[in-house]
């Protein structure tokens, strides 16, 4: 379909323009299939008895079977082939002619061929019993077949050897061609293959025509053609296994504040210790190269779901972390459990409760006084069990159901381990364990209410901290610090239990404005408090007089945990994520920033290690990969889903949730262009190589061509690329920035000339050698082997090529990142496997060097950046080479 609509034509001209263009183009294959099919007589007449089509004579010599017909070009025939909603006309070189070097070559005239070898299904059986099978994803020769011993499975085996070229003329138009020419085309056959079916919705098959021209692959039981290029002439030229080059963690960037507690600690080492997604960040403020302020980072990678908690141990070396619930790859549960984990080695000394919390681990602590002997967990359940474990051992001391409502925090008395106290949701409990001696299973919890009595009793207690007198503080959703004391037990006191002593309110201060998130005992005795409304850091003294106070800027959220550094230090955490170092005296600036909302838009700037990100925040950001820090950010007013640089790397395109389109100058941050095309969310921008052009693909189905003037300031529409029927999900320009290959929702592969004013290549075939600048489409001859077995078409989200063409990473929805070769054209390729991420991998993108790959996390909101270390490198990052896993093993693989 041609061209570009005009502004002023309106929705039912250009249907109707459409219609009819589709129309003339129907009559033209008509035409030339009846006079392929009258020349197709004609030959059949004029050769040799119709034996060799059944099998019953050597087959007939090369030049005869691959001959085209007179009056069409000696290099093509036509193919009918049936695509969605539309019809296309296919010029396919037939493979036996002069110039076509891929696929298998036909026989000479006069040899001797042994019987047919064809191969069906994951094991590749032999339809003759002669052949051996190949290895899967690997397309073997293929000798004429024998009709006797492998007849069509639409052949009627009663008919007469005299009948049968007439029955088989006597169909439709495609099938006839495809029988005289074998070409390599099957999606005119209605979506079956001779030699398997596509299963059932959610499959995912693959398998390759005889003569080597396709292949073709099935999600959701449509079919996928997808033509081999020229210079592939067996797919055993392809390389096998994974590739050499691996991933290194080398920085994660974004901190879990919007969300969670207990979540920043300060290690004996000086190491910060925090979470984000699967991974435990200890982040050194300085003393090493690579970050803010000379700072580094090391990671815990144990995890396999998201990590919710954190608590040091009291020697400052050991740390215990717990995660959630989650599903594998496969669809089963991951457990929750706490690992209790070595900060100098990274290496687990003990994994606790498999099997016995539900949900989620929502909070941990160690005891102080017997040197963190036990440790108590809480976990996310209904009746958000409480447990004493032997740190050492692994083993369950006590457990008893704590509360209905939520627990948000859970610590050890510092004088007695005998003490507990919990707090959450309208409750402050007190519990007190029998057991110490640490005999497995036989302590018993009896708890204390805490009484609020004339008090108002508040609707969430987030914090309490112990003080050196045993009192308690707690930090309650009024903005209130309320001061329990230790008294001896009344008879009349709510509750129950044997303790001795309880605790009561001795006094109350008023500190915030809004909920207090967090509460640390600082080493000279005063107290922190942080506030979520007005964003105040106070300092308190021993009777609760306020020291000296700060104030966290807006933009960086309310304060969410308190860590002490060296000296007078701070470490303070956010609610939008982000981690600040400072001190209440010269105020605080950032060390790790992040988003805080789903993530989407990645792209990667074209001469620098630098990369921007967007996504459901609604923010903009420009990430320095060098420094590992934010350069700047911009508020969008809008969802951001996607955006590129230009070829100069002055200005960038976002595409936006509504439609529109912005162009910022990358260093004054000045908006350049606001455009908006159409009213649904855009999902690709992209530039041509050359920046003469942008293109966006939207939700409309449409793909908009701007042409843009030599810094990318400006621009005006040059036309549409009008065809898709769904969605544009991915798009690609070739290399001389005159093509578009682009993805549709609905698993389409369309190729667009966009100079003859973005024009609909109908055939496909010639577009099978071009070369494409970038590689982003999931969809493709050089790409299609990373789909997993039993693929339901949504389980890539990303992939990109490096510029180096070796190498293609994969973002799932798995929760991982993959590297296979490039091209990968293998079913079932294998792959190196890299875990971190605890949501979907919404994006993936290599830096202008292929020094790094950046990958964006889902719904955590994390963004990584990896290092990629080539064969033999120094320090390879632990990666699984495994083959794609299959995701149903109702679903088959066919090769």
């Amino acid at each position: 379909m041609d061209g570009a609509a005009g502004p002023g034509e309106g929705p039912a001209p250009e249907a109707l323009q459409a219609l009819s263009r589709r129309l003339r183009v129907q009559e033209e294959e008509m035409e030339l299939v009846k006079a392929a099919l009258a020349e197709a007589l004609r030959l059949l007449r004029l050769q040799t008895p119709p034996a060799p089509l059944l099998g019953t004579v050597p087959p007939v010599p090369s030049r005869d079977r691959y001959a085209s017909p007179p009056g069409l070009p000696p290099t093509c025939s036509p193919s009918l082939v049936s695509r969605g909603t539309q019809t296309e006309a296919l010029e396919i070189p037939s493979p036996g002619l002069p110039g076509l070097s891929n696929g298998p070559q036909p026989p000479q005239e006069g040899s001797e061929e042994p019987g047919g070898t064809q191969f069906e299904g994951g094991g590749g059986s032999s339809s003759s019993g002669t052949g051996s099978p190949g290895p899967p994803g690997v397309l073997k020769p293929v000798q004429p077949p024998q009709r006797t011993d492998t007849p069509r499975r639409n052949s009627s085996s009663s008919s007469s050897p005299s009948e049968r070229p007439r029955q088989k003329l006597s169909r439709k138009a495609a099938s006839s061609a495809n029988l005289l020419l074998r070409s390599g085309s099957t999606e005119s056959r209605g979506g079956k293959d001779p030699l398997s079916s596509p299963g059932g919705p959610g499959s995912r098959r693959s398998n390759y025509n005889l003569e080597g021209i396709s292949v073709k692959m099935f999600l959701r039981g449509r079919p996928i053609t997808m033509y081999i290029p020229t210079g592939i002439r067996s797919l055993e030229e392809l390389p096998i296994g994974p590739p050499p080059e691996t991933l290194s963690l080398d920085w994660v960037y974004g901190y879990r504040g919007r969300d969670s507690r207990s979540n920043l600690f300060v290690l004996r080492s000086g190491e910060v210790v925090y979470f984000i997604a699967c991974v435990v960040v200890l982040y050194r403020p300085g003393g090493g190269p690579g970050g803010p302020g000379g700072g580094g980072q090391r990671h815990y990678r144990g995890h396999s779901d998201c990590v919710r908690c954190l608590a040091v141990h009291p020697d400052g070396v050991r740390v215990a972390s717990g995660q959630t619930a989650g599903v594998d790859k496969d669809g089963k549960p991951l457990q929750p459990v706490v690992h209790v984990w070595d900060s100098e080695t990274l290496l687990k000394l003990q994994e606790i409760g498999l099997g016995a919390f539900e949900r989620g681990v929502g909070a941990l602590a160690f005891s102080v006084v017997d040197h963190g002997a036990f440790l108590c967990v809480v976990d996310d359940s209904n009746e958000h069990m409480l447990s004493v474990w032997d740190s050492s051992r692994g083993t369950k001391l006590a457990e008893i159901k704590s509360t209905n409502d939520s627990v948000l925090a859970v610590g050890f008395s510092p004088r007695d381990s005998s003490c507990i106290v919990t707090s959450g949701k309208s409750h402050v409990h007190f519990w007190n364990w029998s057991g110490a001696t640490g005999a497995p299973g036989n302590g018993t919890l009896t708890r204390k209410q805490g009484v609020f009595g004339k008090y108002k009793k508040p609707k969430f207690i987030p914090c309490f901290v112990f003080l050196p007198d045993g009192d308690i503080l707690t930090g309650d959703s009024e903005g209130n610090i309320l001061t329990w004391g230790r008294s001896l037990s009344d008879a009349k006191t709510p509750g129950r239990g044997g303790a001795k002593e309880t605790y009561g309110i001795v006094a109350q201060v008023h500190a915030h404005e809004g909920s207090i998130f967090a509460l640390c005992l600082r080493r000279d005795g005063t107290v922190l408090s942080g506030g979520g409304r007005d964003r105040r850091l106070v300092q308190w003294g021993p009777t609760l007089e306020a020291l000296q106070e700060a104030e966290i800027p807006e933009h960086f959220g309310a304060v969410r945990a308190i860590a002490e550094g060296p000296g007078s230090e701070l470490l303070v955490g956010t609610t939008k994520n982000a981690l600040l170092r400072g001190d209440l005296a010269q105020g605080f600036s950032p060390v790790i920033q992040g988003h805080t909302d789903e993530l989407w838009g990645l792209c990667t700037h074209p001469s620098q290690n630098r990369f921007l990100t967007c996504g459901h925040d609604r923010q903009l950001c420009l990430w320095d990969g060098e420094g590992h820090a934010l350069a700047w950010s911009i508020d969008l007013k809008e969802i951001g889903l996607c955006a590129d640089f230009h070829p100069s790397g002055a200005v960038v395109a976002v595409g936006l949730s509504t439609g529109r389109w912005l162009v910022l100058d990358t260093e004054t941050r000045e908006i350049m262009s606001d455009v908006t095309d159409g009213n649904e969310q855009l999902s690709v921008v992209r530039y041509s190589p050359d920046g003469m052009y942008l293109a966006i693909g939207s939700h409309d189905n449409m793909i908009y061509i701007y042409s843009i003037s030599s810094d990318g300031a400006k621009s005006s529409r040059f036309g549409r690329c009008v065809g898709h029927s769904s969605f544009i999900t991915h798009l690609d320009w070739s290399k001389d920035g005159n093509f578009i290959m682009s993805n549709s929702g609905d698993y389409e592969i369309l190729y667009w000339d966009v100079t003859a004013g973005c024009k609909l290549l109908r055939n496909r075939y010639e577009s099978r050698d071009r070369e494409w600048a970038t590689y982003t489409c999931v969809l493709g001859f050089h790409v299609y082997g990373v789909w997993p077995d039993g693929s339901d078409g949504t389980d890539i989200n990303s992939l990109c090529r490096s510029h180096n063409e070796r190498v293609v990473a994969v973002a799932d929805d798995f929760c991982k990142v993959h590297l296979f070769q490039y091209p990968c054209a293998r079913a079932k390729a294998p792959s190196r496997i890299f875990a971190g991420h605890g949501s979907h991998v919404t994006s993936v993108r290599f830096t202008h060097d292929d020094s790094h790959l950046i990958s964006l996390g889902g719904k955590d909101g994390s963004i990584f950046q990896w290092r990629v270390l080539g064969a033999g490198g120094a320090g390879l990052a632990p990666a699984t080479p495994s083959r794609t896993p299959s995701l149903s093993p109702a679903s088959s693989l066919d090769v």
